[in-house]
Parts: structure tokens; C-alpha cells; sequence
């Protein structure tokens, strides 16, 4: 059995102090084998820099993806072509810097292999994602290539993921959306056993408007104001899912959202081992 924790989108400097201490902890807490955590909006609401992407690193997560926002910072460039670890979506178009997959194995010897994509709808054009999906499994394939496999999905509309979660079913440990900073209450197993879930939601404070302070973005929505966002600054919600695999196959035996401190109603904690 592996046990992976997938943390949604960090949002802003409280977000992301709070996930990085509490990362060790639920390593521990949850025995976990695997962290990855989607850092696109950790710095300042818009980007990564190289500084914060390391410090999740050093931390203790193993993956860290992103999404449209990964370029918002551009001194992220330089940094994202030599560390691996950090990955930006699979299908940006040919030339972008880093890379939109990678494979990282732990001191068990277990291989986990991540892979970001980036959706169609009401995003920017990029290529079409799902002959970006097939050109992953084609090059990530479990029990070949990994013991397991999660897929970042990163996109608007629910009706898109959740097609990709059925296109890749049975074939990947885990479809887990991100983007829009709201977790879904889908959480489930797919027939031909992927777990999925529509939107990890954020890791921030939910007193905002998707991680951002309320009385400029509803200024934005009527009209009163188009002053800059800024990122709400009251106690984060560490928010994600966490899955256990089965070691024959590579796919879902269960899947649990987490839900941690700040305005959102808590998850039960898991205890299973």
C-alpha cells in the first residue's frame, strides 16, 4: 500500500507558512509515502519564486505543480529547467520551459510518477488535452514505469475534469483537479479504480473570494472598484485529498479529503494504516 496526500492550490504567505510547517507533522500523522502540493499562487497570490518553490522542497514535499499562473513570476524560469521536482502543465506549447511530468522515488524504493495538464475550456489556448493525456500514459505507465500515478489537472469547467478523470480511469492512481481554489464534494473511486476528485481546493483563507480579500474583487463584479487583489490574509484552510493504492495494481483502494484549520468545516481525521 502507498499512501500519497495531494495539497491543492497555496495561496499567499499564510497559506503557504502553514503548509510548510505542517508538512512534516502529516508525514508522520498520516504515514504517508508521498506529498505533492500545487504551489502556482504561492507567491503573493500570482506565481512561485524559486525561493518558495525550495522551501516546499526542503519542507518535505516530493512534487510541486502548478498551473496558468506558473509564469507570473519569471525569475521561476531558470529554476524550473534544472529542478525536476517542480513541474509546470504537460501540454503548454512546445519550447515552454520545465517539464510537465516527472517520476520520484522514495527510500522504500517506491516510483511515483506526477503529471500536470492544463485544461481547454475558458483557459488560455493550449494544446488539446486530452492527446496531452494520451502522450502521459503512453510515456508514464503504471507498474512499467511507476507504482503509482497522480494526475494534476488544471481547468475550469467540472464537466472537462471530470471526462479526463473517465478517460483516465483504470490507468492512473489518482485525477485530482485544481484552479478553482473551491473543493468539490465528489471524492470517489471510478469504476476501473482511479480515485478522483473535480477540485482539490485551496490551500488559503476561505474568508475571500477564491484567496482573495472580498471587498476588491466584489468591487471588480460590480463595478464600484477595480482596485488590485490582494490576498486575504485571515487563518488558512489546508485543503487536498489523500489516497491509498493497492501494491498489485497501482490503483485507488481508497480515497479521503482533508480539510484542516481556518474557516472550512473539518474532515475526520484518517487513521487507517
Amino acid at each position: 500500500m502507498m499512501r500519497i496526500l495531494f495539497l491543492g492550490d497555496v495561496v499567499g504567505r499564510n497559506a503557504r507558512k502553514k503548509v510548510m510547517e505542517n508538512l512534516g507533522p502529516l508525514r508522520q500523522e498520516l504515514e504517508l509515502d508521498f506529498i505533492i502540493v500545487n504551489v502556482e499562487n504561492a507567491a503573493g497570490g500570482f506565481g512561485v519564486t524559486p525561493e518558495i518553490a525550495q522551501g516546499f522542497i526542503d519542507a518535505g514535499a516530493d512534487v510541486l505543480t502548478t498551473g496558468n499562473h506558473v509564469w507570473d513570476k519569471r525569475d521561476i524560469i531558470p529554476y524550473i529547467e534544472k529542478e525536476s521536482r517542480l513541474i509546470r502543465p504537460f501540454n503548454m506549447v512546445e519550447g515552454t520551459p520545465g517539464k510537465g511530468i516527472v517520476t520520484v522515488t522514495n527510500d522504500k524504493g517506491q516510483r511515483l510518477g506526477v503529471a500536470n495538464l492544463i485544461c481547454n475550456l475558458f483557459m488560455a489556448e493550449n494544446e488539446n488535452v486530452f492527446a496531452a493525456l494520451e502522450q502521459v500514459l503512453m510515456r508514464m505507465k503504471m507498474g512499467r514505469d511507476a507504482d503509482a500515478i497522480v494526475l494534476d489537472i488544471h481547468g475550469e469547467a467540472t464537466s472537462e475534469k471530470s471526462a479526463i478523470g473517465f478517460a483516465a480511469d483504470g490507468r492512473v492512481s489518482l485525477v485530482v483537479g485544481t484552479h478553482t481554489h473551491i473543493p468539490t464534494a465528489d471524492h470517489r473511486i471510478l469504476p476501473d479504480g482511479t480515485a478522483y476528485q473535480t477540485d482539490a481546493g485551496m490551500c488559503g483563507d476561505y474568508t475571500s473570494i477564491i484567496g482573495m480579500d472580498p471587498e476588491a474583487a466584489v468591487g471588480r463584479f460590480t463595478g464600484k472598484s477595480q482596485g488590485r487583489l490582494e490576498v486575504a490574509k485571515g487563518e488558512a484552510t489546508l485543503s487536498g485529498v489523500l489516497i491509498e493504492t493497492d501494491d498489485a495494481t497501482g490503483l485507488a483502494r481508497k480515497i479521503t479529503p482533508l480539510r484542516r484549520g481556518g474557516a472550512l468545516a473539518a474532515t475526520e481525521k484518517d487513521t487507517s494504516s
